[in-house]
């Protein structure tokens, strides 16, 4: 035991390492297709070790750990949380700020009938509505109210007895709520309304149980005889389906496939488009060909686009080909992909900045139509270290301002600070793609690591004070937590579905977004046997993942009796 106290005095660093370790392996465990997740199980992996001994580190490392986290939420958040102030997003804006506005005041109601401490109304907060930024922003707040060095400590420490007790729980029942509990309220059939609203997408049609036909692209090259004489712009329209006559080659030359460019007989064209359109051709244009050398770079190019165009936001894919224009000739649509989920593929499907389109078409086709979608995701792509420093620099010297609130000092704090500039970052990154990059695979490193190892950090040094706070109010938060849970959810689901006049297929993945708990779209998605829920999940997820964050502040302000 000697040795053990030896090293936490030595190297705290190995023990916060194993706690990150440990819980993310536990995190990633599935019983029945459910975990409890990596944030969760770091906290209790933590106050376990933590009752080895007394664990102290730099208030800089954790300060740095959650910069890092919140920013690339603010990061990843930004281009959608921007777009979404629009009038076509309204209605899942106001669903993210009942949530989070419903769950403050029942917060705030229980901390004042049970005389809830500060730390501990955080802590119910960060829990019940399954948002671990709330910790953060929360713990910056309160280092800012000149506490003492003890009672900080102690604050801290409920804070994470407030959220070990609640997150657990919260994120179980709203995994329950979203699939089960949503559709009773709403008294609908979750799979049934699911399949009108894929024939509703389809444009009245039944809903394919196999991938939709026209998403299969294909390139052919025919040799004109029925079609001579007439232009390609009248082949283009009797084929139908948007397919378009990418090569003509005439006499060993290539000819310009302009719309009024008349065919000959013997040319020889190549037809790119949807795979049933193309086949059925023949008899429009002539016999088809075995041309490996026309048919070489043409159309092969299958490249992801992420959508930063606010014009595109919350339109149709077909009010998206409209916009686009002329520039979305020979342009296939293969995939549409929402927080690393597909989303179901029809004209009326909305799409929003933040989505990511997998497009099909020549080099120069894409290279036209991506200039005015938002820019071509590049796997070799490197972070901009110096745009995400200076990014966090600022936010940490914006959430040193403050101003009074009934003799309180309110201040984002440096989490809060961070998560705003990450916000900003992120939008000035999808209007200017060519500076501040930041990749996909990094941002989950950063957010992972970030997380996880503030979480680690404050389990480890409030492991012993966060134990008896939970021996002392487990009961009595448990009950607190599943109010605070339900209770939002619940109104939530009325207002989205009698009020606001939702969809009630959409408004379960917008409840999942809104309590930022992906797996909840997940298990709506099983329950309907469709992937409809993800076309609420964008917005709702965006405007959840601000609000909820700058709850910590406010409960803090609003707790905090001197």
């Amino acid at each position: 035991m000697e040795t053990v106290r030896w090293m936490i005095s030595t190297a705290p660093e190995i023990f916060l390492l194993l706690a990150i370790a440990i819980g993310t392996t536990l995190g990633r465990i599935k019983i029945s297709g459910f975990s409890i997740g990596t944030t969760a199980c770091i906290l209790i992996v933590a106050v376990l070790i933590g009752q080895l001994g007394s664990f102290s580190f730099p208030p800089i490392l954790r300060a740095i750990l959650f910069s890092l986290f919140v920013f690339t939420i603010g990061y990843r958040s930004g281009p959608e949380f921007f777009a979404s102030l629009s009038i076509r997003t309204l209605a899942q804006v106001v669903l993210a700020l009942v949530i989070g506005g419903t769950g403050l005041v029942l917060v705030l109601i229980f901390a004042h009938l049970f005389k809830l401490d500060t730390g501990t109304a955080a802590g119910l907060t960060a829990g019940a509505l399954t948002q671990s930024s709330v910790i953060g922003t929360a713990s910056g707040a309160m280092a800012q109210l000149g506490l003492a060095a003890d009672v900080l400590k102690q604050q801290e420490a409920n804070i994470a007895a407030g959220y070990a007790v609640t997150y657990v729980l919260g994120y179980i029942l709203t995994l329950l709520f979203v699939p089960f509990v949503a559709p009773r309220l709403m008294g609908i059939n979750l799979k049934s309304e699911a399949a009108k609203l894929e024939a509703e997408l389809a444009g009245g049609s039944p809903a394919k149980a196999e991938n939709l036909s026209y998403r299969k692209f294909q390139a052919r090259a025919y040799r004109v005889s029925t079609a001579a004489g007439r232009t390609v712009l009248a082949i283009e329209a009797e084929v139908g389906s948007r397919t378009v006559v990418e090569r003509i080659v005439r006499g060993g030359a290539d000819i310009t496939p302009q719309p009024d460019a008349i065919l000959e007989n013997g040319d020889d064209i190549v037809l790119t488009g949807p795979t049933a359109s193309i086949v059925a051709a023949k008899p429009i244009i002539g016999a088809e060909i075995d041309a490996d050398q026309l048919l070489r770079g043409l159309p092969g190019n299958v490249i992801d686009v992420l959508v930063e165009n606010r014009k595109l936001h919350g339109r149709s894919i077909r009010e998206v080909a409209d916009i686009v224009g002329a520039d979305a000739r020979g342009v296939f649509l293969r995939a549409l992909t929402r927080m690393g989920r597909e989303v179901p593929l029809s004209p009326d499907t909305r799409v929003y900045v933040g989505d990511v389109m997998t497009l099909v078409g020549s080099s120069s086709n894409i290279a036209r139509a991506t200039a005015q979608v938002g820019h071509a995701l590049n796997t070799s792509d490197r972070t901009d270290i110096a745009f995400v420093a200076a990014g966090i620099a600022v936010g940490l010297l914006a959430g040193l301002a403050s101003f009074k609130v009934g003799g309180v000092a309110l201040t984002l704090g440096g989490g809060g600070g961070a998560l705003v500039a990450g916000l900003v970052c992120g939008w000035i990154r999808s209007r200017n793609p060519t500076f501040g990059a930041m990749p996909p695979a990094a941002q989950q490193t950063l957010s992972d690591l970030g997380l996880g190892g503030f979480i680690a950090a404050i389990g480890l040094g409030n492991g012993l004070a966060a134990w008896s706070a939970i021996q002392a109010h487990g009961l009595l938060l448990v009950g607190m937590g599943i109010v605070v849970t339900l209770v939002p959810l619940t109104v939530g689901t009325l207002v989205a579905y009698y009020v606001l006049r939702m969809n009630p297929v959409v408004t379960c993945g917008a409840l999942a977004g809104a309590m930022t708990v992906d797996a909840a779209v997940t298990g709506a998605c099983d329950i309907a046997e469709s992937q409809t829920p993800v076309l609420g999940v964008a917005v709702p997820y965006a405007v959840g993942n601000v609000v909820l964050t700058v709850l910590g502040p406010i409960v803090v302000a609003a707790t905090y009796s001197g």
